[in-house]
């Protein structure tokens, strides 16, 4: 029997499971959003969502798009290979609402 894990997997577990990344993710599910919106609405402190975002970003799950207006708007949103994460943080819902305690 093979005991290890694969890498791939074991990457994608360690992305999604850093603090407060499923959550900017599900936030975003629901459309493009400013930085200050994420924030506020995820109740993460500004310096770790910039981090967050980056690393996401790197990843290609989300995109960061400037309009040249003044004062300057940015607004974040999931690319496609974000949006492909929609169904398992449904199911993540679905599951926590069934199991998981406030």
């Amino acid at each position: 029997m093979d005991k290890t894990i694969c890498p791939k997997f074991e990457k994608a577990m360690s992305l999604l499971g850093q603090r407060w990344t499923g959550m900017i993710i599900y936030q975003l599910l629901k459309g493009p959003q400013r930085f200050c919106h994420i924030e506020t609405t995820v109740g993460v402190s500004g310096r770790v969502l910039s981090e967050r975002l980056k690393d996401l970003e790197q990843e290609g799950i989300v995109k960061r798009e400037v309009y040249p207006e003044t004062p300057v708007r940015i607004e974040y949103s999931l690319t496609e290979k974000g949006l492909s994460l929609q169904s398992l943080m449904k199911e993540i819902e679905k599951w926590s609402e069934t199991w998981v305690e406030e």
